[in-house]
C-alpha cells in the first residue's frame, strides 16, 4: 500500500489523530514521570491493565473500559500502599504487575467461547481505532493540558522536589493522586498506539531525546510532544506500507530518532570544542 493509497481511507486520519494525541499526553505526562523517576512504575501499571481487560472480555462490557479501571486503582494502590506500608516500592510494583498479568490470562481463559485476539492490545494496532476511542484520547489529553497549566507551578515543585513541596504547604498528596490517575489513564488509551508492552516507550523516549538538548521543564515538555508526534506519525506511515505492526514501527522509529538527535548533538559538541581549542 502507497503513502497516497492510505490517505484516501478514513480509518488512516483516526490513527493520525489518535498519533497526535498520543503525541500529546504522552509528552507532558512523561516528562512528569520521568523527572519523578517513575518508569518503572508506569510500566507495571501498563502491564497491571491487561487485568482489566481480561475481566472485560469475560463480564462482557468494552475493554478498554476495564483497563482504565483497573489501571487507575492499582495506580492509586501502589502509592497509598507504599506510604503506609514498610515495602519496597519497586517490589509493590513488580508484584501489581504479576497480579494484574495473571488475573488478565485468567479471565481470558474461562471467557466462554473463542479466546478474543489479545495481539492489537499486546503490541498496539493504531489503524483499529475507533471513534469512541478517539473521544476518550480527546478528553484525557485535553484533562492532561489543562491541569498541567493550572498547576504548574505546583507540579514542577513536586518533580524536582517533593520534600520542599511538603515545607511550602503545597498539596502533594492530591496532586499525586490527580497525576497518577492522569498517567493510568493515559497509558490505557494509548495501548492502541503502541500495546501494553512497548507503550511505556512513548513515555520515555521522546523526553530522553528533548532531555539532550535543554533541561528546562517546560521545554522538555514542548520538545517531547514534537519528537512523539513527529516519530508516531512516521512510524506509522512505516508500519501502513510494509505492513508491521503499528506500535513496533513507531517505538523503533523513536529509537531512530534519539539515536539521530544524539549524534547530532556529540558532533556539535565536538565542533565546537574544535573552534574554541583553535581560537
Amino acid at each position: 500500500m502507497t503513502a497516497a493509497e492510505l490517505f484516501s481511507y478514513q480509518f488512516f486520519y483516526r490513527a493520525l489523530a489518535a498519533a497526535a494525541l498520543a503525541s500529546i499526553s504522552c509528552g507532558i505526562i512523561g516528562t512528569y514521570i520521568v523527572s519523578r523517576r517513575m518508569v518503572f512504575m508506569s510500566g507495571g501499571i501498563s502491564h497491571a491493565s491487561f487485568g482489566g481487560i481480561g475481566m472485560a472480555y469475560y463480564f462482557g462490557f468494552d475493554p478498554i473500559i476495564g483497563a482504565a479501571a483497573f489501571a487507575v486503582a492499582c495506580s492509586a494502590g501502589i502509592d497509598l500502599v507504599s506510604r503506609r506500608a514498610s515495602m519496597r516500592v519497586d517490589s509493590l510494583i513488580g508484584v501489581i504487575w504479576s497480579f494484574g498479568m495473571a488475573v488478565g490470562i485468567i479471565f481470558v481463559y474461562i471467557t466462554p467461547g473463542y479466546a478474543p485476539d489479545l495481539m492489537s492490545y499486546l503490541f498496539g494496532s493504531i489503524l483499529t481505532v475507533t471513534d469512541l476511542h478517539l473521544l476518550l484520547m480527546v478528553a484525557v489529553s485535553l484533562a492532561v493540558v489543562i491541569i498541567f497549566s493550572l498547576f504548574f507551578r505546583e507540579i514542577l515543585f513536586i518533580a524536582f522536589d517533593e520534600e520542599f513541596s511538603l515545607t511550602r504547604r503545597l498539596p502533594v498528596r492530591a496532586i499525586n493522586y490527580l497525576v497518577l490517575g492522569l498517567t493510568a489513564l493515559v497509558i490505557v488509551l494509548c495501548i492502541r498506539v503502541a500495546g501494553i508492552i512497548l507503550v511505556i516507550s512513548l513515555l520515555t523516549i521522546p523526553q530522553a531525546a528533548a532531555s539532550i538538548f535543554t533541561g528546562e521543564f517546560r521545554k522538555i515538555i514542548a520538545l517531547s510532544v514534537i519528537i512523539g508526534l513527529f516519530s508516531s506519525v512516521s512510524g506509522l506511515l512505516i508500519s501502513a506500507i510494509l505492513d508491521v505492526p503499528s506500535g513496533a514501527a513507531i517505538i523503533f522509529t523513536s529509537v531512530l530518532v534519539f539515536a539521530v538527535l544524539r549524534t547530532v548533538k556529540f558532533l556539535w559538541t565536538r565542533a565546537s570544542l574544535r573552534r574554541e581549542l583553535g581560537a
